[in-house]
């Protein structure tokens, strides 16, 4: 295989350098979008049966019932190795001691002499979490969704995910949503099941909010599901995966390399960038990747993402922060001297790995920050999933004769000056009555 070249930043002009930190083209997106909207009207017309049908036609699963039953989830954990389940059991205990520190504290402010306002927090009550199939089950998946929906306290938490062609799914993430306390399991996937979720049918209820990852099918319908007045409201925009790795000359090339290797497996369409302030260490890393990746069970599929790969020569630390910071990274990796320094000045990234032993494996597993990020360059504008996108907030107000009193007045003179006569009628008829009673 042949490693892209490195590329000197300062020899790009703006148009290049921007060309070379856009993201890998995403499918044909007409196509793409009259593709889902036929099976998204399919799932809402015909229910459970449409399900059904594209179960058998996508996963090659010909099924009878969707929902899987209380009895196999339980059983999961007795069919998985000591080692598996202990490690699922600490990855469940840090994720959820970091999420139960996110629990929001309600306020109650005077704003004025008897008017009181307030901030109040309650959960979501029926959630949506997707699971992606693939040749690789995903119980740390179910972890990050699972356990923000179980410490926020929703009332329903349904999960959907592929069946393989017997019908069956992993028992890793079987057992991961036992211990989430999720009982509505169903075996479908793709934008039937995003679709299953929005508008609910017979077997599957229909959900407020819709979380989690998938392929551009499932990105797909749960843009279109939340567009739709009778869908569902989704988690965050999200395309192909990806890690930028900020270096200087005193980074170890191996942990690097490794750290690019493992984003380049999730699939070809990931990417992976290296920002380095050394030529040196760039070659090097280089030469690493190409070590590791031969021995790598899915190299097939980290080379495709590896021919994506960029790798930035700067002329600064500075600099090579600046471009990190352009690209606005799903995951951002500091192996650098000072790098808690270095992170201070980062302004955009989903996920920050700060230091030599951080690799970004640490959060899409066991640390306790949730994997599910933002990606091509949402990370500018979206933040990444926590406890808060399992809630909504809302306010309260009260107010005594007194308190009415007090803001009366500026309230009907705001609503004259907007012409909103009934507005400020509201408000004169209490003033009235409260003066009469006096």
């Amino acid at each position: 295989m042949t490693i892209p070249q490195a590329i000197i930043w300062n020899d790009l002009d703006k148009d290049m350098q921007a060309g070379v930190l856009a993201r890998p083209a995403l499918a044909d997106s007409a196509l793409l979008r009259d593709t889902v909207s036929k099976i998204l009207l399919k799932v809402k017309t015909d229910g459970d049966k449409a399900v059904l049908d594209y179960t058998k036609e996508f996963d090659g699963a010909q099924l009878s019932d969707l929902r899987l039953s209380t009895d196999q989830i339980s059983a999961a954990e007795q069919a998985i190795s000591p080692e598996v389940k202990s490690a699922i059991d600490l990855a469940y205990a840090n994720i959820k001691r970091f999420h139960e520190a996110q629990y929001p504290k309600d306020i109650e402010v005077t704003t004025q002499p008897g008017v009181v306002c307030q901030q109040k927090h309650s959960a979501l009550e029926v959630v949506g979490l997707y699971i992606p199939g693939g040749s690789a089950p995903l119980p740390s998946t179910v972890l990050m969704l699972g356990v923000s929906a179980q410490v926020a306290g929703c009332a329903l938490p349904i999960l959907c995910t592929p069946p393989s062609p017997q019908g069956r799914i992993a028992n890793e993430i079987l057992y991961a949503a036992s211990i989430c306390g999720i009982e509505h399991v169903y075996l479908c996937g793709g934008a039937q099941a995003i679709a299953a979720m929005a508008y609910g049918t017979n077997s599957i209820p229909k959900v407020d909010k819709i979380f989690g990852p998938g392929n551009s099918f499932v990105t797909e319908a749960k843009q279109q599901v939340s567009q739709n007045v009778d869908g569902a409201a989704i988690d965050m925009p999200a395309g192909p995966s990806e890690v930028l790795v900020i270096a200087d000359g005193r980074a170890n090339p191996a942990f690097v390399a490794a750290d690019l290797l493992s984003q380049a497996e999730h699939g070809p369409d990931s990417q992976a960038v290296v920002v380095a302030n050394s030529a040196e260490l760039v070659k090097q890393i280089q030469q690493q990747v190409l070590l590791q990746m031969a021995k790598l069970s899915r190299a097939n599929i980290a080379e495709k993402s590896i021919a994506n790969s960029r790798f930035i020569v700067t002329d600064s630390l500075e600099q090579s922060i600046d471009v990190a910071n352009k690209y606005a990274a799903e995951h951002l990796i500091i192996q650098t001297e000072n790098a808690e320094q270095v992170c201070e000045k980062v302004k955009h990234a989903g996920s920050i790995f700060v230091g030599a032993y951080s690799p970004e494996s640490a959060g899409d597993y066991a640390s306790g920050t949730n994997h599910v990020l933002p990606t091509y360059g949402y990370a500018r504008n979206y933040s990444s999933l926590g406890l808060l996108d399992f809630m909504r907030r809302y306010t309260v107000q009260t107010l005594s004769q007194e308190g009415l009193g007090n803001i009366g007045k500026a309230i009907i003179d705001l609503a004259n000056a907007e012409g909103l006569d009934a507005h400020a009628n509201a408000v004169a008829l209490r003033l009235s009555a409260g003066n009469n009673n006096a």
